[in-house]
Parts: C-alpha cells; sequence; structure tokens
C-alpha cells in the first residue's frame, strides 16, 4: 500500500510538472515559449501523462478513476480516499516544484492579469455557467474513464501509455474549450491549493474555491461511476 501511494503521488506530481509547466511556458514573460497556443499545451499534457504511466505503471493519477477501479473491484474501497489524497499532494506538490522553476518568469510577469496567471495553475470555464460547465467536465470524464477501461483490455506492451496520451490530446482538442477539460480532482485541486499558498510575485486572483470544488472536484466523480457501470454493463470489462 505505502509503494502504491507514493507511485501516485509521484505520477500525479509528475503529469502536474509537464502541465503546469508547459502554462507556464506558453504565459509567463520571458518564457522560451511564450504563446507558443493550445496545441502546444494540449500535446505537452498528454505526453506527460504517457511519460508518467510509463515510469509509474499501473497508477491511476486520477480519484476518479480510484473510484471507478472500486466500483469494478480492482481496487479495495478502503483505499479510494487515501490514494485520492495522495494524487491531491502529489499536484500541490508538482505545481510548488514548476513555481520553483520559472520564478524568474513569473517575477517578470507581474504585469499580466491575475486571472490568466491563477489559471496556469487550475482550470476555468470561458463562459461560466455551472450547470453546462458541470456537464462538459462530467461527459469529458465518461469518455476518458470508458476509453482508459478500454485501452486496458489490451496487452500489447507499450501500448496503453501511448493510447492514453493520444487520447488527452483528442479529448482536448475536441472538448477542452468550454471548462479546459480537468476530468481530475487532483489535477485541478492541487495546483489550485499551490496556487493559493505560494508567494507569487505581484500578487494573485481569487481561487475560486466555488468552481473548483462544484465542477472540477466533484463532476470527475460522477463520470468515473458512469463510466465503471457502462464498461462493466455493456462493454463487460
Amino acid at each position: 500500500m505505502i509503494h502504491q501511494l507514493v507511485a501516485e503521488f509521484l505520477g500525479t506530481a509528475l503529469m502536474i510538472v509537464f502541465g503546469v509547466g508547459v502554462h507556464c511556458c506558453e504565459v509567463l514573460n520571458t518564457s522560451k515559449y511564450q504563446h507558443s497556443g493550445h496545441i502546444f499545451a494540449i500535446t505537452t499534457w498528454g505526453f506527460g501523462i504517457t511519460i508518467s504511466l510509463f515510469i509509474f505503471g499501473n497508477v491511476c493519477i486520477n480519484p476518479a478513476m480510484v473510484l471507478a477501479q472500486a466500483i469494478l473491484g480492482n481496487i479495495p474501497w478502503a483505499n479510494v480516499i487515501p490514494l485520492s489524497i495522495a494524487e491531491v499532494f502529489g499536484g500541490v506538490f508538482g505545481a510548488i516544484v514548476v513555481f520553483i522553476a520559472y520564478y524568474d518568469q513569473f517575477k517578470a510577469s507581474k504585469n499580466i492579469d491575475r486571472i490568466k496567471i491563477r489559471n496556469i495553475f487550475s482550470t476555468n470555464p470561458n463562459v461560466r455557467y455551472l450547470p453546462r460547465n458541470f456537464f462538459v467536465e462530467f461527459i469529458d470524464t465518461f469518455i476518458f474513464i470508458t476509453a482508459i477501461l478500454a485501452i486496458s483490455t489490451v496487452k500489447t506492451p507499450g501500448i496503453v501509455p501511448i493510447a492514453v496520451g493520444l487520447l488527452v490530446w483528442a479529448i482536448g482538442m475536441g472538448m477542452g474549450g468550454p471548462t479546459g477539460f480537468a476530468m481530475n480532482l487532483a489535477r485541478d485541486m492541487g495546483p489550485r491549493i499551490a496556487h493559493a499558498i505560494l508567494p507569487i510575485p505581484g500578487g494573485k486572483a481569487d481561487n475560486d474555491w466555488k468552481y473548483g470544488i462544484l465542477v472540477p472536484g466533484l463532476a470527475p466523480f460522477f463520470g468515473g461511476a458512469c463510466a465503471a457501470l457502462f464498461a462493466r454493463y455493456f462493454l463487460s470489462i
């Protein structure tokens, strides 16, 4: 159990190093690749998740996947909360690592809107309407978890991490526009907590906990649970 907790912590942290790192790279002044665009960012998220899965193997790095695996009987229910907490703390740690790495760029970016700085760490909707935002995160996560469960039935070595990375890329390109496709409490809440506690030069925008808890916080769990039930009773996984 300890090994699995550490793997979930480190796997999530590495995912966030790639993901929050690419947003720093794209947004902050004096970054070599400022204004590189959404394809640059989404591709890095996909590749980053692939690398995390190659290194740490059979990890969830997502509390919604932890819940799905418990529903399917693959992990004990008693492990759901500890694994999810380890993933959230991994998200916090990964974001702190990125902040240290990009500290000079943060100092050079005091003129950038504080909401844009917050959005380096956490997701937000371009059009704020919580019921629809919730639906988007629900359906994104449902597709994401269902597809991973289906992909995981393929036993060819190395296929699963690569396919999951491509899946992230496809969902981001197709459904990432409304909310930023968190699909993962740890991906959003971990860096959101880091944003709240870090001494970011130039000040900080409000952390928008209401959105963080209701949309990327809760919706992925509903999407993951429905995906597990769909996988069991329709796909016979």
